[in-house]
């Protein structure tokens, strides 16, 4: 992985002063410590900083073709590099070099703007067609690497990073309170919002095309779709040989995702760096680190180093399974502790890193993961995301299939109102009938991922300030995600949430705060077995059975896992990973979280009601532990903190004292 930033003016071919752009590619060295590398033309500058993995010694960038007309600045990995170099020197493309990089300039002068559809792996891409005098800006599949774009006047900056566009000067650092409606709706932000005025989030699975400075035209910036998630018509997944009844384990289908999965792990083990993995002791990075070490062993070489979080309350802790998965394939187990105190003294390097407010706490503890695996010379990470994405691991996806019992009378919506009556049971703020069918409209219909937001999305009433609310006027959220509704209306009913899991909460979250961010923070690049490209298509053809059958999530996934770790491990139920949420609210908190939520701090941001907050700071107390009430009102109390804490850092300050 590495980092990219660059300028184009869009109206004229005038110099962009270099100075900036190194501005722009200094501010996130961390996501490439290694060497920078730079690009000029008349009207445009490029900018790379690079984090060296594949092709160490020759692989600066940025990498063009034989003949300099097509220039390109890369993050990210293609997997396929050995295969696909083959393939294109036998067409009589000439490489200079051993870095992946260099498939993406030869690929586009076979497919032109259809490159980004033969590209396999994890990218953000900037290239420049000088015959075309053409920018492209694309972004990979899943959205595994960021890309932001802004334009300024005449002038398009784009960044791996938000704090590289306003390292620019050129990029005002104001709230969009867009994107903090997006963390209070979602617990991420999921793009092409972000929670900066002027600045979009490139999503995941298209590409910017841009005319050069010679065109003299700022109002021809294309957005293009060249991949989207898609499943089979309702009724047109393939059952294969699924037996309702008894044991599918010798189920050549479960072959076929053994051999998949292989290839997806073997791909991501290539590097002329060593790869590590993260290791949680749930089945889905248990499968990851053992069919890894299965893999080392076939080519003569031992296990990799597992790195797991010990949260220290023992309610949260997973140590005990991550330790026993590690011993049953020979790894070596590395622990990092993590407790109420780490939570509070890494959140503000979080913020930083994520540039958006956090509310899950787990980030956290993933960028105390990043930073010891950087500690001990490691650059590549495998880890298990993508895998509750496509098989349904999320509970609410259970409460769904239990509220759909419900609807056995054809145009009773009894589900509908016992989710309503469970949200009033919970102090939910009532939500009218007229917003709730505006939500369905928007997503194609009941969703299981509405349970959830719908809980957690109670917290904008409990907290929002008459002014936050007036600036958002008619906001929904959910109209700015570009959800193909028409297609997805299409689909089974499983397979419309697995959409909206893998639209949302992937790239906003997942992707995001939790993964690129907390990483490339300590200069690692995290690998995601499971969003390889044939793993994908292979289960979002299978039936919905395979994924979830009765209230068993991951039933495929299971199966698979009988054959690499322990069977307490392999149908062990979903364990969400969760740091402590209750640091925020003890006696001995850091002085910033005072000051963040003080009467007048919260004046100042004015995106919260002073009075709520301190009514709910109190209140939340006299609720019973471990309730969905008291669970919401903290996250969304943590909420208030990130956002506060958010804005201080990235908005000139002013909410607490020297911090």
């Amino acid at each position: 992985m590495c980092g990219i930033a660059g300028i184009m003016n869009l109206t004229e071919p005038t110099a962009i002063d270099p100075q900036i752009v190194r501005r722009m590619a200094d501010s996130i060295t961390h996501r490439g410590p290694d060497e920078d590398g730079y690009f000029f033309r008349p009207g445009l500058a490029l900018a790379n900083r690079r984090l060296s993995i594949v092709g160490l010694h020759d692989g600066k960038q940025p990498i063009a073709n034989e003949d300099g007309s097509v220039s390109v600045v890369f993050n990210g990995e293609l997997f396929d590099y050995p295969e696909a170099k083959a393939q294109l020197q036998a067409k009589g493309h000439v490489f200079r070099t051993h870095c992946d990089t260099e498939l993406i300039p030869h690929l586009y002068e076979e497919h032109g703007d259809g490159v980004f559809e033969k590209l396999r792996g994890q990218f953000a891409i900037a290239l420049w067609d000088e015959r075309k005098q053409q920018l492209l800006l694309a972004r990979d599949r899943f959205g595994i690497c960021p890309l932001y774009w802004s334009q300024q006047g005449n002038l398009l900056l784009f960044a791996s990073e938000i704090k590289a566009l306003l390292a620019s000067g050129l990029v005002p650092a104001k709230p969009d309170v867009r994107g903090i409606n997006h963390v209070f709706t979602f617990f991420a932000t999921p793009g092409p919002v972000t929670c900066f005025e002027g600045v979009n989030c490139l999503l995941p699975g298209r590409y910017l095309r841009i005319p050069g400075p010679t065109s003299g035209r700022m109002d021809r910036i294309e957005e293009r779709v060249y991949w989207e998630i898609d499943f089979p018509d309702a009724g047109q997944e393939e059952w294969r040989d699924f037996r309702r009844f008894g044991d599918n384990s010798g189920s050549p289908v479960i072959d076929e995702f053994d051999a998949v999965m292989k290839r997806a792990v073997e791909r991501r083990l290539r590097a002329d760096v060593p790869v590590v993995s993260y290791l949680s002791g749930g089945v889905d990075s248990s499968v990851v680190v053992a069919m890894a070490c299965t893999q080392r062993r076939s080519e003569g070489k031992g296990p990799i180093p597992t790195f797991t979080i010990a949260v220290q309350d023992p309610t949260l802790n997973e140590k005990s399974e991550a330790a026993e998965v590690a011993r049953h394939v020979g790894a070596e187990s590395i622990m990092v502790d993590c407790g109420r105190d780490e939570v509070l003294k890494t959140y503000p390097e979080l913020i930083r890193a994520a540039e958006a407010p956090v509310i899950d706490t787990a980030c956290a503890a993933l960028l105390m993961l990043a930073r010891k695996v950087h500690e001990m010379g490691y650059k590549v990470a495998l880890t298990g995301e993508g895998a509750d994405e496509w098989l349904a691991g999320y509970p609410w996806y259970k409460i769904q299939r239990l509220l759909g019992v419900l609807d056995i009378i054809p145009g009773v919506p009894l589900s509908g109102l016992a989710r309503r009556a469970y949200l009033r049971l919970t102090g939910a703020p009532k939500v009218s009938w007229n917003a709730a069918r505006k939500v369905q409209e928007a997503i194609g219909g009941t969703n299981a991922w509405l349970n959830v937001y719908g809980l957690f999305g109670s917290s904008r009433s409990r907290f929002y300030s008459a002014g936050m609310w007036e600036r958002l006027g008619d906001h929904l959220p959910w109209a700015d995600l570009k959800l193909n509704v028409e297609r997805a209306k299409k689909w089974h009913p499983l397979n419309r949430s697995l959409y909206i899991g893998a639209r949302v909460q992937l790239p906003g979250l997942l992707l995001a705060s939790k993964g690129d961010r907390v990483a490339m923070n300590s200069s690692v690049e995290t690998r995601y077995p499971f969003l390889d490209e044939e793993v994908f298509d292979f289960l979002a053809k299978l039936h919905p059975i395979w994924k979830m059958r009765g209230l068993r999530d991951k039933l495929i996934l299971r199966y698979l896992a009988d054959r690499y770790v322990p069977r307490s491990i392999a149908w062990r139920r979903k364990v969400m990973f969760r740091a402590p949420l209750d640091g925020f609210h003890s006696t001995t908190l850091p002085t910033f979280v005072d000051e963040l939520l003080s009467p007048d701090s919260l004046k100042k941001s004015e995106y919260f009601d002073p009075a709520l907050v301190t009514r709910w700071r109190s209140e939340f107390r006299t609720m019973r532990e471990g309730s969905n009430q008291r669970t919401m009102v903290e996250m969304g109390l943590v909420g208030v903190i990130a956002t506060q804490l958010w804005h201080h850092t990235f908005m000139g300050g002013g909410l607490m004292g020297s911090h």
